[in-house]
């Protein structure tokens, strides 16, 4: 977050050290809540044992008086008066289990005037005591963790009341559970003396920093700014639990059981969760006809109206069939019931936008995929789309290689997309001989997506996973070979696309930086169909070779750009091009004046989109 951000919140939020007593106490008036949408508790026994010795360390130590600092805790106070833990889960969760730990111990021990002191301590920071007598409710503990789905709640709980756990359990609770007792067993026994201490300063010289908001957002926005320790909490952690508590109880474990695969299959195709919520967020976007260029946040998107999209009967079904997608796209894998997913055309667009320099163009794809996958002839009519989406991308990037070029036509088309099988593609035009001009010496964001293309020109196979981009004559040459060339001239030749092949990263290696004479070899080794051809075709390779090259490869994707869709115009668009104005005859000058006024406008763009109108 930004400063200003921070500095907005500075009246919503409250930051006070706390030792552990105090925070933990703090849960009589206000219980301590691990909510719905936070992870698993997850430390590892190394985590425990970490924790362990650094309080013994301290302990040890020669400064008194100095405090140990356990770290921050970020919560709320929600609508049912409880602090909902948004950061700390596991430290707090791992300070409840060590304190029982101790209680445990002290409870084995001969009564002294130290144990009944440190025992009285420990109650009062984890259990809720009568106001008058003190009398202690050990089943009233005061943190509860409602994770979604996790069994292991009532485990917890059961250790905090109990002090024990059941055997032959191995969840996480019990396994570091029983880990603080052996520890705490072990150090009491060999350090009798300073064992007291120890729970001295674990109750009252380690500080915890707890920052409390006034809202989950603000708390959100906390967290974020302060968590830089690795998995933050998702906004797909928030939708998990709000569509948990809506749901019928009948239905929640089946819930819970998909929203698992839905999570895995994500990953396992290189994706997430989080992502696919963020694709159909475009979907839905476009059901509404939403062309807005402005992207919301998905939390912000789906909690409009009380989260009633997360609520929808399809929603679970449609990030189902979004992973399906993403499957074949980033794995390969066939999916079955889906024909297309074995149509290598189909596969060889796909794999070719996959390295379009941005990810614009996934979000038209999951749309039709989504809107046509069960109509009449979608394996035809995908195919014509995917083609058309690569032509008019690819062409544009090529000319103007920024993301906003494509930003507000890519909106557009998602509506459109959403209204006709065969939507229009606002694009601007692309002039063909610039085109031809800046593809020689393409943007390095867009060779590996243009040599993918040309390589499917020529093989019916999708290509190897991993190979890189060869430079047919090698980046490091010797200026003897070129006595009559600039250095300059050579170097920028040899990054020009004429002079750049697909190849297989196990044969690029061996092939190293010789001359083409001498690849030849591994060229013909390659399973690549274009790099074979070039291997039979060519005895040598200098200049004037990716001279020819790079006009022969511009003139071939041109004209396979243009055949995909590129620069087409419909019946239906060119309509809206024909128009007649009507002007009163005493209005000439103003029209003349008018049309002298347009042929000064420079910029396509504009005219396009008056033309447009």
């Amino acid at each position: 977050g930004s400063g200003e951000e921070v500095l907005n919140m500075a009246t919503t939020i409250e930051v006070n050290k706390e030792t552990v007593k105090e925070l933990l106490g703090s849960g009589k008036n206000k219980k301590f809540v691990i909510p719905e949408y936070q992870r698993p508790y997850a430390w590892t026994t190394d985590q425990i044992q970490t924790l362990f010795d650094d309080l013994v360390e301290y302990t040890s130590g020669e400064e008194k008086d100095s405090t140990y600092f356990l770290g921050a805790i970020v919560a709320y106070e929600n609508d049912e008066n409880e602090q909902e833990i948004i950061d700390g889960q596991q430290r707090i969760t791992s300070l409840f289990l060590l304190l029982r730990a101790l209680y445990s111990k002290l409870s084995s021990m001969s009564e002294t005037l130290q144990s009944k002191n440190f025992m009285r301590q420990i109650e009062a920071a984890m259990w809720e005591q009568d106001e008058l007598t003190a009398e202690v409710d050990f089943e009233k503990v005061l943190i509860v963790s409602r994770v979604v789905g996790e069994e292991e709640n009532n485990i917890f709980t059961n250790i905090l009341v109990t002090g024990e756990t059941e055997k032959g359990r191995k969840d996480t609770y019990s396994e570091n559970y029983k880990l603080f007792v052996e520890l705490i067993e072990d150090y009491a026994s060999k350090e009798p003396e300073l064992f007291y201490w120890f729970i001295q300063n674990v109750l009252n010289r380690a500080i915890l920093l707890p920052i409390t908001a006034d809202s989950q957002d603000t708390a959100l926005t906390i967290f974020s700014t302060l968590n830089d320790r690795g998995l933050a909490l998702s906004d797909a952690d928030i939708f998990k639990a709000k569509i948990y508590n809506y749901i019928d109880n009948s239905q929640k474990k089946d819930f819970i059981e998909e929203w698992k695969l839905i999570d895995e299959s994500a990953s396992n195709a290189n994706e997430s969760i989080q992502k696919l919520f963020y694709y159909y967020m475009f979907y839905l976007r476009a059901k509404e006809n939403d062309r807005n260029t402005t992207t919301p946040g998905i939390r912000k998107y789906y909690s409009q109206n009380q989260f009633e999209k997360l609520y929808q009967s399809d929603l679970l079904t449609n990030l189902r069939l979004l992973v399906g997608l993403w499957t074949v796209i980033n794995n390969r894998i066939v999916v079955e019931g889906e024909n297309w997913s074995e149509n290598k055309e189909i596969l060889k667009v796909l794999d070719s936008l996959s390295s379009y320099p941005n990810e614009f163009w996934k979000y038209p794809v999951v749309i039709y995929y989504l809107r046509y996958k069960n109509s009449e002839n979608f394996e035809s009519d995908f195919l014509n789309f995917l083609r058309n989406l690569f032509a008019v991308l690819s062409a544009r990037y090529v000319v103007t290689p920024t993301i906003n070029a494509v930003k507000r036509s890519i909106l557009n088309l998602n509506a459109s997309v959403y209204q006709s099988k065969t939507p229009k593609f606002d694009f601007s035009l692309v002039d063909e001989e610039e085109f031809k001009e800046k593809v020689k010496n393409a943007h390095r964001n867009t060779v590996r997506m243009l040599l993918k293309v040309l390589a499917y020109q020529k093989q019916e196979e999708l290509l190897p996973e991993k190979w890189e981009i060869e430079h047919i004559l090698p980046q490091k040459w010797q200026n003897s070979f070129f006595p009559d060339n600039s250095e300059r001239e050579v170097r920028d030749l040899i990054e020009h696309i004429g002079n750049k092949i697909p190849f297989e990263k196990k044969l690029n290696i061996i092939a190293s930086n010789g001359y083409f004479a001498k690849k030849k070899e591994s060229y013909q080794k390659s399973s690549i169909t274009l790099v074979q051809d070039l291997a039979k075709d060519k005895s040598d390779w200098k200049l004037d070779e990716i001279r020819e090259r790079d006009i022969r490869i511009a003139d071939e994707l041109i004209n396979l750009l243009s055949s995909w869709g590129l620069n087409k115009i419909s019946e239906e668009h060119m309509e809206t091009r024909r128009f007649k104005i009507e002007i009163p005859t005493e209005s000439t000058d103003n029209y003349i004046n008018f049309l002298k006024m347009f042929q000064k406008v420079d910029s396509d763009e504009v005219r396009q989109q008056f033309l447009d109108i």
